[in-house]
């Protein structure tokens, strides 16, 4: 087998059931319901947050968010913000820097979320080179609402800027037009090293609000402007899978669908199916995730995969199938899944336990069917639900199985030990540092009488 291609298309706040193929009926998703039949769709999939940045530098390093002090931020924030002199260490080891190391032409195309100074930047992570926005599309100067009666609101963040390796190079891009930047640059890395192996991560912006969209995929969207995300999400899809056949290297390129956490779901178009809660909880709804992956040959077709997987898998499993070692110098959380993207006999899931981190707080543990939880919005709670069973999390079986109770409960003790938990002062013994840099600075300035901010003032004030 030929080294092969490998890219990760990972969305933002795409929820569990905003797929055709996890069953949604209001959102046309095609070329990823084709991608579902012609590859294995995951069912127990997970990101290790349900926030954008710790999910992300969790993915890229294999580690739980608090083991590399990814669990809050800046005076407690839940993601990083422009400016921050705060992001992922560079001495930690990410996914293109194995592949890089390995060989591979590296790229990232759209939100990275793990900091913003030159030092925390994909470039300086093993990526060769860089397109994007390096944090959420609404931490810019204009954000639209996304209620169903658009204002205009005034933030105190910088312009929004869109970045090329170190480089600023537009400030409060057309979103709109984004999604068509970034596959055409897509297609572009992927035509310039189409005869070597290479590794694309295409981050979207989409599903995260304020959503924008070209004017057609609004016009045929059944489910408002966040159907219209859906599409352009789907419409991005379908053309890199093209590109891989008109190129002749689709049976050598792995791809993979995911979304780093759940959908917010609150009135936007968005949905978690059947799962309960939202982005930001460690419910369900706000941690498990579509996963979808497609390899001609490798992976089985029209396959649905039960067992228990995660986002800090993809790291020691891209770098087994590209054929080199993930770091041995340091705890890594992920497990090689090559066995359940390949379908093999009787492979099970590595996983014996999961935790589920909100910041810092270890607010739940799942093992096998069971998943309790003990902590929720700053309170102590007590339940424990059977998720084979109530994937929904409606009843509530603690008084029913106390010995499950302590045995999970045990489960929670040992992680403490080993990474933490902020609720009750615990500090874990295997804990790697944050990065961080004197004097940061946000990557644009808010100029009042730059042209763009003049216009949208006129726009929106004096009209």
């Amino acid at each position: 087998m030929t080294t092969p291609n490998i890219i990760l298309i990972n969305c933002d706040d795409l929820g569990y059931g905003d797929l055709g193929s996890y069953g949604s009926t209001v959102n046309k998703t095609p070329a990823l319901d084709r991608m579902a039949r012609e590859g294995t769709r995951f069912t127990e999939f997970y990101m290790a947050s349900p926030v954008c940045s710790p999910s992300r530098g969790a993915m890229m390093t294999g580690c739980y968010p608090p083991r590399i002090s990814f669990g809050d931020f800046v005076d407690g924030a839940v993601v990083l913000f422009p400016g921050d002199g705060i992001g992922l260490n560079p001495d930690e080891i990410t996914i293109a820097k194995l592949l890089q190391d390995a060989g591979y032409a590296t790229k990232l195309v759209g939100k990275w979320h793990c900091g913003d100074q030159p030092e925390f930047l994909p470039t300086s992570h093993g990526f060769d080179s860089y397109l994007g926005i390096p944090f959420s599309n609404d931490h810019g100067r204009q954000v639209r609402n996304p209620n169903p009666n658009p204002e205009i609101k005034w933030r105190d963040h910088p312009p929004l800027p869109l970045v090329r390796d170190l480089d600023v190079i537009a400030e409060q891009p057309d979103q709109a037009a984004i999604t068509e930047r970034y596959v055409t640059e897509a297609k572009e890395f992927i035509r310039e090293n189409d005869d070597k192996p290479f590794f694309l991560y295409f981050a979207h912006m989409h599903v995260h609000v304020p959503i924008y969209t070209p004017d057609h995929f609004e016009r045929e969207s059944e489910n408002g402007i966040y159907g219209a995300g859906v599409a352009a999400i789907d419409w991005s899809v379908d053309v890199i899978l093209h590109e891989l056949e008109q190129l002749g290297i689709d049976d050598n390129t792995i791809v993979i669908f995911t979304s780093d956490n759940g959908s917010r779901a609150r009135d936007e178009g968005g949905s978690n199916g059947p799962l309960r809660g939202h982005k930001g909880e460690t419910w369900e709804g706000g941690q498990r995730v579509p996963f979808i992956v497609r390899w001609p040959g490798e992976v089985p077709q029209n396959a649905v995969c039960e067992e228990m997987a995660t986002g800090m898998d993809l790291m020691p499993t891209l770098a087994s199938i590209a054929g080199v070692d993930a770091p041995s110098d340091r705890i890594i959380d992920g497990h090689d899944i090559t066995p359940l993207l390949t379908g093999e006999a009787g492979s099970t899931s590595p996983w014996e336990e999961f935790f589920y981190y909100k910041q810092r707080d270890l607010e739940a543990v799942r093992a096998g069917k069971w998943k309790l939880h003990v902590r929720k919005n700053g309170e102590n709670i007590n339940e424990l639900y059977d998720l084979d069973a109530d994937a929904g999390e409606t009843k509530n079986l603690h008084s029913s199985h106390p010995e499950i109770v302590e045995q999970l409960n045990q489960r929670i003790e040992a992680s403490r030990r080993d990474i933490g938990d902020a609720a009750v002062g615990a500090v874990g013994e295997n804990v790697r540092p944050i990065g961080r840099v004197d004097n940061p600075k946000p990557l644009t300035q808010y100029d009042p009488n730059h042209p763009y901010f003049m216009a949208e003032y006129d726009k929106h004030h004096r009209g």
